[in-house]
């Protein structure tokens, strides 16, 4: 069984859009349109699914989770029109057969099963009005280490504030504790420009991340260790002079990088950010980004 890789790309300008092009960024192919403000997208390559996250109006609570196939055939509302908020980032965890995405309005981290079913709060950081008006509080970009048992999370803060955080706690909520009070959340990174997409390689053991905010910190790829050898967590710029950088998507195997930016851009680059170069340009408002190896007979 050979394969054919397919990176699939999230416009959240012209209408909302879904396309996927080669690797190399030639043969576009739109698969969705009429998406309400787009944002994070994973891939189930078994079961021949894209699912995809749609804001809606970020002032009011209408946020939606959807699915289509790969071919972009028999799309699908899997968690309704208000069951979140504003999702954000989405995370298919093949482990547990779970979709986890940050919801930033609505101040959380959620998942459910790959149906949309059980729908569940893991991380609540503020409830109500008052709390959401405070930009610390939204939780943007999401990313699961199963084997560690660890869930990762961004909370951008305000545009350009050097408030943003990236944060993780535990997979499973502490026995006797709730979403807004638990004991085991650890803040990893603070005073970040604005951090929004979380990406980790799992085997090489490195966190990476997007930050829309501004330079020199922000328009950048950064990555981290995931156990610094001393517990001094520490990061580095991988890529830099992205027009507000939002999606990321890696092929290990590959050692490479793929990144979306507002400014319309798909860039790719080597994992430690050499060898960037453009894929795209001038295609809208882009926003999330899954790599993916179809298979084919």
């Amino acid at each position: 069984m050979a394969g054919r890789e397919r990176l699939f790309v999230l416009e959240a300008s012209g209408g909302g859009r879904l396309f996927s092009v080669r690797p190399d960024g030639s043969d576009k192919t739109v698969l969705v349109t009429g998406c309400r403000i787009p944002d994070g997208i994973a891939v189930d390559v078994g079961a021949g699914h894209v699912y995809w996250t749609n804001m809606g109006v970020p002032a009011e609570n209408d946020g939606s989770v959807e699915r289509v196939d790969l071919d972009g055939g028999h799309r699908t509302t899997i968690v309704a029109v208000g069951t979140t908020h504003t999702p954000k980032q989405l995370h298919l965890e093949a482990a547990d057969r779970k979709l986890y995405w940050g919801d930033r309005e609505g101040m959380r981290v959620m998942r459910c099963d790959l149906d949309g079913s059980d729908v569940e709060t893991l991380v609540q950081t503020g409830e109500g009005d008052e709390d959401r008006r405070d930009e610390t509080r939204w939780c943007v970009g999401v990313a699961v280490d199963p084997a560690g048992g660890h869930l990762y999370w961004s909370q951008k803060g305000p545009s350009d504030a050097g408030a943003g955080r990236i944060l993780r706690a535990g997979i499973a909520l502490p026995a006797g504790q709730t979403p807004d009070r638990r004991d085991d959340v650890e803040v990893l990174f603070g005073g970040l420009p604005e951090p929004i997409d979380l990406e980790l390689d799992l085997e090489a053991r490195m966190l990476y991340w997007t930050d829309r905010g501004d330079p020199p910190r922000g328009n950048s790829v950064n990555r981290a260790p995931l156990d610094p050898p001393d517990g001094r967590w520490t990061s580095e710029i991988l890529v830099a002079h992205l027009m507000e950088g939002i999606g990321i998507a890696l092929d290990p195997d590959g050692d490479r990088m793929y990144v979306t930016d507002l400014g319309g851009s798909v860039y790719t680059a080597a994992l430690d950010g050499s060898d960037r170069h453009e894929l795209l340009v001038v295609q809208g408002n882009l926003t999330g980004i899954a790599h993916a190896v179809l298979r084919t007979a």
